[in-house]
């Protein structure tokens, strides 16, 4: 949803102290080439990631010389490799020779700060590091050539053409499917499925639990109502298998506008132990990006604030990248813990075209119509996967993420092939309908997993979502209701009018779908 439905009054804007260069922090591998700090600066180049003819490496360097306002890192590699993408920076390269220059957001490199940028290259042959870097035109320490990881004999997957249909099944299938892990599983994608560690399909089913997105900004706490253990039974007593946590960048990563009682350590510490009482009753945590940092007063602005006191219409560049490699940090790990990027961006309504809203969304940078410098979902995803977690990725569309009609040709470029699409609706939607349903998701769910992560009415019953519902199950696809919080179910819609699982009318359809669904 857009907006909570209650709590309006705001933390009055205290002027950010955060440091002036937002790191996008990638992975290293181990046995990383770390250079003694004996030049003006120092440069540690890893491959985090190697498969055959392609892999992904991050490149860090620390200045050790004067603060710079701005820099350039260049260095070459010396069997032909040529990178396809980058992050970080802005990225060229003209035959061998490679050229980093900082954003808008990250010039600012004092007198010992390190700046990391990453990026996704092709390779053939072999796959050695480079062994000189330059920062400014200042040769740096680099303390020798870097070991790369051996390729494993089955590339890594890359996601599927959205012109070729998924793969046939084959002909005869086994005997006896695969057994369900017992628990919350570690989830893959298998064509079009969600996928446990012993094969079974597996559909994710279940509620979102709001507060962690809103409460720390207005200053007021952590979590709307109690997400004690017995809290997160009742959640399970509905048969429910998945919970939605919704997060706020500036609380997660403790920048100075927040209370101190609400953010950084505290605000994380908070998020893991939701995550852990989750894990610990056998359900699914979804952590997901509800409220970002920058300006917007554009169409439909939730807000004039720049900080994360309301839902903008895409990721900012400043901070969300470093929300993702310090969230995909702490969780990459456990892998079943699911990422979902950004809540629901709407592009769409700040750019004059589809093809616009498209490429912003895709590719971030400068934005017709928003005036933050954006981070694009290809951002986003690099960033997760620049730490190393392999976990599922949920992407989603436009128009409040009620739009997915170009989601499989802008997709992102995912080099540990575990992305889904997620999508939301509610019955004041534009695609409220099977038509628009026919017509938009089913393409879609038919090259990749979809999970309406947001379902709901603001009617305060369940005709609506029965229709959805209906619709998903059909076709094996998971849902989530909105939300387990008790609000006044007209305004939110809210699921639930105690913590103990009494349902509103709208919830007692969701409750009672996922008990047949599930038994009980």
């Amino acid at each position: 949803m857009r907006h909570p439905p209650r709590l309006t009054a705001l933390l009055a804007g205290a002027a950010l102290t955060a440091a002036s260069t937002a790191l996008v922090v990638t992975g290293t591998a181990s046995g990383a080439a770390t250079a003694a700090a004996a030049s003006a600066c120092t440069v540690e180049y890893s491959v985090t990631n190697q498969w055959t003819g392609g892999f992904q490496g991050s490149v860090s360097v620390t200045n050790n010389s004067t603060a710079l306002s701005s820099w350039t890192l260049g260095f070459g590699f010396p069997a032909g490799q040529a990178v396809s993408q980058g992050w970080g920076g802005k990225w060229s390269q003209s035959g061998t020779s490679v050229t980093v220059v900082n954003e808008s957001w990250n010039g600012a490199l004092g007198t010992g700060a390190k700046v990391t940028a990453g990026f996704i290259a092709s390779w053939t042959g072999s796959n050695p590091a480079p062994t000189a870097f330059t920062l400014n035109g200042a040769p740096c320490d680099t303390g020798g050539t870097t070991p790369t990881p051996t390729p494993t004999p089955t590339p890594t997957p890359t996601p599927t053409d959205p012109t070729t249909p998924p793969t046939t099944p084959p002909t005869t299938p086994p005997t006896t499917p695969p057994t369900p892990v017992t628990g919350a599983p570690e989830l893959s994608i298998s064509g079009n499925q969600f996928t446990d560690q012993n094969g079974a399909t597996r559909r994710l089913l279940g509620v979102n639990r709001s507060g962690g997105e809103f409460m720390c900004v207005q200053g007021y706490g952590i979590w709307d109502g109690p997400v004690d253990d017995a809290s997160i039974a009742a959640i399970a007593d509905w048969k429910a298998n998945t919970v939605r946590i919704p997060l706020n960048e500036e609380c997660w990563l403790g920048l100075d506008n927040i209370k101190p009682e609400y953010r950084g350590a505290n605000y994380v510490s908070a998020v893991k132990g939701l995550v852990d009482r989750v894990l610990a009753h056998g359900l699914t945590p979804v952590v997901e990006l509800h409220w970002t940092h920058g300006q917007y007063t554009g169409n439909s602005a939730g807000c004039s604030d720049v900080h994360a006191s309301c839902q903008k219409p895409m990721p900012d560049a400043q901070y969300t990248p470093a929300f993702w490699t310090s969230v995909a940090n702490t969780f990459k790990n456990d892998k079943r813990v699911v990422f979902d990027l950004f809540n629901e961006p709407y592009p769409d309504r700040a750019t004059s075209t589809a093809a616009q809203a498209w490429a912003c969304w895709r590719d971030g940078g400068s934005c017709p119509g928003i005036g933050y410098e954006v981070a694009g979902m290809q951002d986003l995803v690099d960033a997760v996967r620049a730490t190393g977690a392999g976990n599922l990725v949920l992407v989603p569309g436009i128009a409040y993420s009620n739009d997915l009609s170009q989601w499989l040709e802008h997709r992102p470029t995912d080099p540990a092939g575990n992305l889904a699409a997620a999508w939301h609706v509610y019955n004041f939607n534009t695609c409220s309908t099977e038509t628009c349903w026919n017509d938009t998701l089913a393409p879609v769910a038919a090259h990749v997993p979809l999970l309406a992560g947001e379902i709901g009415e603001n009617t305060c019953a369940h005709g609506f979502v029965d229709r959805v519902m209906k619709w998903f199950d059909d076709r094996g696809l998971s849902y989530l209701g909105w939300t387990w919080n008790t609000w006044n179910c007209g305004s939110g819609p809210a699921l639930i009018t105690s913590y103990d699982g009494t349902p509103t009318a709208f919830g007692i359809g969701l409750r009672d779908h996922l008990r047949t669904l599930n038994g009980h």
